[in-house]
């Protein structure tokens, strides 16, 4: 007899988060496996490169201000290492400066959410989005 998870998803979608906020990362860790996402976090840029190789997330919800480095660093040699290079990443972060935006756009991400304009349902939402396409 075969063993499914909640809500029958053999193969659930891997997020990393990237998030050196001990608090915020719980709220975020709870919600998305609640989501039947499986989710694993790290708490810095040095970390979430490593794990990005190890874990073969499908997503990566990143964070820019960060101890050792940067999430726009992170964000840089993902998209210039082959095996990550066409990772689906949003950055989710407290920066709402056009200059901030504009930088990572330039450096390829998928998506730039700032945390105070946004609610956790519609980072979710844009999870969804992004992993559907």
């Amino acid at each position: 007899m075969d063993e499914q998870p909640a809500g029958g998803n053999k193969n659930p979608k891997r997020i990393l988060l990237v998030e050196d906020d001990d608090a915020l990362a719980n709220v975020y860790v709870t919600r998305i496996q609640a989501e039947g996402f499986d989710v694993r976090r790290v708490a810095n840029g040095e970390d979430a490169l490593a794990a990005a190789l190890s874990y073969h997330p499908d997503l990566v919800l990143l964070d820019v201000m960060m101890p050792k480095v940067s999430g726009f660093d992170v964000l840089d040699i993902l998209r210039n290492t082959p095996e990550t290079a066409n990772l689906k990443v949003i950055m989710l972060t407290a920066l709402s400066q056009e200059s901030d935006k504009q930088r990572a756009e330039s450096l390829g991400v998928d998506e730039y959410l700032v945390k105070s304009q946004v609610v956790i349902a519609d980072v979710i939402d844009r999870i969804r989005h992004h992993l559907e396409n």
